[in-house]
């Protein structure tokens, strides 16, 4: 199955402190992706060994929009809180 597991890494104050703290980095996966296809893909990706996966369901949010005021949804994602060996890293969630 040819799809992109992971869709964009999550970067807010939160994610950073988690990264530094507990070794946990997150990112918006494919809502079609299991837990072993979020663990290759990061191994792959960045060249690290992953511990642990926890996956979350986001739903989106009811939404008006318009003059008229027409309800709307915000599309549904899923995250991904993923747990590397210690003393590895993910670069782009290191502050400059």
């Amino acid at each position: 199955m040819n799809i992109n597991i992971l869709v964009r890494p999550i970067l807010t104050e939160k994610s950073y402190a988690q990264a530094k703290n507990q070794n946990v980095y997150t990112f918006e996966v494919n809502s079609g992706a299991n837990k072993k296809q979020i663990e290759k893909a990061v191994e792959t990706k960045f060249d690290v060994e992953v511990t642990k996966v926890r996956v979350v369901n986001r739903l989106g949010k009811k939404k008006t929009f318009g003059a008229k005021r027409t309800m709307g949804k915000r599309s549904n994602t899923k995250k991904s809180f993923v747990t590397l060996k210690s003393g590895q890293k993910i670069d782009i969630f290191e502050m400059k």
